[in-house]
């Protein structure tokens, strides 16, 4: 009671709004508690409602041509599964035995092989295998499981999305992430807390952080597989120093006040404005990236500053009552820090020549060149990945072996099938294209296609029907349609014979026409492929032209292609009336997304940084430093891959660059708020001394848990562009940290003089 009594007094006295909040929250704590329970049941029931998308170029914008050509032939057309299948080491015969063999699993409707150097090269094999169901269907799993057992005693490749669980492989990769970073975190934390019970109370405290942030992600629709993977590893990265800041807080404040209450109340009164303005610069950060034209620097952005914020929240509601549960063991568990005292390195760092300061002037420059030399993957062939899963393992050997291939799908206004027939037949005289398919040069007999007008007459020889019959099929579709030249003009009414062939399956189907078993096996034989045929090919206002070409995905040579495919269309349909999609105009659209967002995302973000710091320090001297401290940072970080030979994918550089600078920028203000305190007091060297040693454990736990956070991202996933964002996180907060703790330091010594001129001094309160 003495307790709360001193609670209800506290709140009489002071007329703090931050005081009055923390004692409420303390107040409330069981309430709290059950708010955070009902919130968590709440999301784990949400977390199956999370739609996620594995495709990148979903997030394009909508104008592009990439996105609007996806989106018809989502809507439009069916996309069957296939498989390219290569077997090494075996002769023609045996390739040819195996082709036949795969062709009588059921479910498989083709299998291209030859003799041709396209199918058969340096004894290897490769089956272009097509089936009639999806990816995910059962039939096709079932298919190429059966393709998988045939193959086994050959060395084979297999490169296919049949029965590939992107999600699951993803899932349990990033599972075993989470736990080796939890590992290494506790390691941090053991070593760097006051208390060994701390560690628990920070973990339970960011369970329920994670928790409510991928729990409320389904608010948001759709996120990006990147996204769902990486964000809460992010987030523990990202947002566990504020649960230490709060404790360290609490640690201060507990060994002056004796009363638990009392001095949690003030730590938390405290905390709140320190650990909220210190989330402002990695908000910015995020901020900046949801202004990306290429949405999914939105989807990042909007789901870590959310993370962000769920962790404050968990840290300023929850955290509290934890210690208020646990005062017990956090006090028999009490340990002296572990982390060294670093007063000779600081010496070190206060010489009069400063070494580090010269070794960065002379590194920057390089850095900057060499970063801008980097060469980024628009598409994934062209992205080097650190851990090649099995399926990407396939694909490059195939490559390596046959010429690769690379499909363009050309989307034409329906209908006019003379007109898709002439762009089919001048694009496959293009050097570069080694087939062009589309419904107007599929051949039904010889020097006849399926789109061709068919009379009565002409039907009903080829199916070898009667006239009589073929004229009354004839003369019901035209009734159908409105066309009544086939009842006045019967003879000379045609029909493309697509059309004719699906109606009389029609109306088989109806029971209103007989025909004979004969006739009835070759129409069953004919009927699959024809349907799949038109399921692809042929939409409610587009047609679909495919065209196979031996260019690569990037290059000024799979551009030219594309644009003389684009001419040779508009010239029947006009300019702006056709729209060309696949790997080459994905990676086009996705590299002139990033020319825009790379420079925009730089520039905001130092501008909604060096605004903040700028506020907080009142000075723009030293708003600057700290900015091209962690600028420098991100230069070096970026041109190590340059420096490689490495081809990272270019949502490294967009996205990296924006945490790179909000986060770690955190690190440059924990040197600068504890010199310019110690400042007042102390010369500029002593200052400067103390300020590296005092901010030695904050600058090291965090940076070393971003750094195996992003590493074990690199070198646990196998995706080529979760990868490479970790590998970037993890290279980008060492970098910065060994910057904040040898150039920085040396930087503030030298500018102390500016500094100090260039601060706005606050206006003291007093009476006249």
């Amino acid at each position: 009671m003495k307790a709360e009594q001193g609670i209800k007094n506290r709140l009489l006295r002071h007329g703090s709004i931050m005081e009055t909040i923390a004692v409420t929250i303390v107040r409330s704590r069981y309430f709290i508690f059950l708010l955070f329970a009902a919130a968590a049941v709440y999301c784990v029931l949400s977390l199956g409602k999370v739609n996620v998308n594995s495709e990148l170029t979903a997030f394009l914008p909508a104008d592009a041509e990439t996105r609007q050509g996806l989106t018809v032939m989502e809507e439009e057309f069916t996309t069957y599964a296939a498989a390219q299948v290569m077997v090494s080491n075996i002769t023609y015969d045996t390739a040819e035995k195996l082709s036949g063999k795969i062709k009588e699993i059921g479910h498989v409707t083709d299998v291209s092989f030859d003799d041709t150097q396209a199918h058969f090269k340096n004894a290897s094999a490769l089956f272009s295998v097509s089936f009639d169901a999806g990816n995910d269907d059962a039939g096709a799993q079932s298919a190429m499981e059966q393709i998988s057992e045939l193959i086994a005693p050959y060395d084979h490749y297999t490169s296919t999305e049949v029965g590939s669980n992107y999600s699951k492989q993803l899932s349990g990769e990033m599972g075993m992430v989470i736990l080796f970073s939890v590992l290494v975190i506790i390691g941090v934390l053991l070593l760097t807390s006051h208390s060994y019970f701390e560690v628990v109370i920070f973990f339970i405290v960011f369970i329920f952080a994670g928790l409510l942030n991928m729990g409320t992600n389904f608010w948001l629709g759709t996120i990006s597989s990147i996204t769902n993977s990486v964000a809460v590893i992010l987030q523990l990265a990202l947002a566990i120093d504020y649960a230490i800041i709060f404790a360290h807080r609490y640690e201060d404040e507990a060994s002056a006040e004796p009363d638990v209450k009392e001095a949690l109340i003030r730590a938390l009164s405290k905390s709140i404005v320190e650990i909220s303005s210190s989330s402002l610069t990695t908000i910015a950060g995020l901020a900046a990236l949801t202004m990306m034209q290429f949405r999914l620097g939105y989807d990042l952005g909007v789901v870590l500053m959310k993370g962000i914020v769920c962790s404050m929240l968990s840290v300023f509601l929850l955290m509290p009552g934890l210690i208020l549960l646990f005062p017990t063991p956090l006090k028999k568990t009490a340990h002296r820090s572990l982390v060294p005292n670093i007063e000779g390195w600081g010496r070190l760092l206060a010489k009069r020549v400063p070494v580090f300061l010269l070794i960065f002037a002379l590194v920057l420059p390089a850095a900057v060149i060499c970063s801008r030399k980097t060469v980024y993957g628009f598409s994934d062939s062209s992205i080097n990945e650190l851990i090649p899963s099995e399926s990407r393992t396939a694909m490059h050997k195939i490559n390596d072996t046959f010429d690769p291939s690379t499909a363009i799908a050309v989307l034409v206004p329906s209908g006019d099938f003379e007109k898709e027939k002439i762009i089919l037949e001048e694009a496959a005289a293009l050097d570069a294209v080694k087939s062009a398919t589309g419904l107007a040069n599929i051949e039904i007999e010889e020097g006849r296609t399926l789109t061709d007008r068919y009379t009565p007459r002409m039907f009903s020889e080829l199916l070898d029907v009667d006239i009589e019959i073929a004229r009354l099929l004839f003369q019901a579709y035209g009734l159908e349609h409105e066309q009544y030249g086939a009842i006045f003009n019967s003879a000379s009414y045609d029909v493309p014979l697509i059309d004719m062939l699906l109606y009389l399956f029609e109306k088989l189907d109806q029971g209103a026409i007989t025909l004979t078993e004969a006739q009835n096996e070759m129409l069953t034989e004919m009927r699959g492929s024809l349907e799949r045929a038109d399921n692809q090919l042929r939409g409610e206002n587009w047609d679909r032209l495919v065209l196979t070409t031996n260019v690569p995905a990037e290059g000024e040579e799979s551009l030219r292609l594309v644009q003389n495919v684009r001419t040779i269309a508009e010239k029947q349909y006009g300019e702006g009336n056709i729209l060309i999609t696949g790997e080459i105009t994905s990676a086009s659209d996705l590299r002139d997304s990033y020319q825009g967002d790379s420079v925009l995302i730089s520039i905001l973000t130092i501008v909604f940084v060096f605004t903040i710091l700028l506020f907080t320090f009142r000075s723009p001297v030293a708003a600057a430093i700290l900015v091209f401290v962690i600028q420098g940072s991100i230069w070096i970080n970026f041109s190590v891959a340059w420096l490689e030979g490495d081809c990272p994918s270019f949502v490294t550089n967009m996205i990296v660059s924006a945490i790179q600078m909000g986060a770690t920028v955190d690190y440059a203000i924990v040197i600068m708020s504890h010199y310019r305190s110690l400042r007042e007091h102390l010369g500029k060297r002593e200052a400067m001394i103390r300020a590296v040693n005092e901010s030695f454990p904050t600058v090291l736990t965090s940076g070393l848990m971003m750094t195996a956070a992003g590493l074990l991202i690199a070198y646990r996933v196998s995706d080529v562009y979760i990868g490479h964002i970790g590998l970037a996180v993890g290279r980008g907060a060492a970098i910065s940290v060994i910057l904040v703790l040898t150039v920085l330091p040396q930087m503030i010594v030298l500018f102390d003089k500016a500094i100090g001129k260039t601060t706005v001094k606050l206006r003291q309160g007093g009476g006249n």
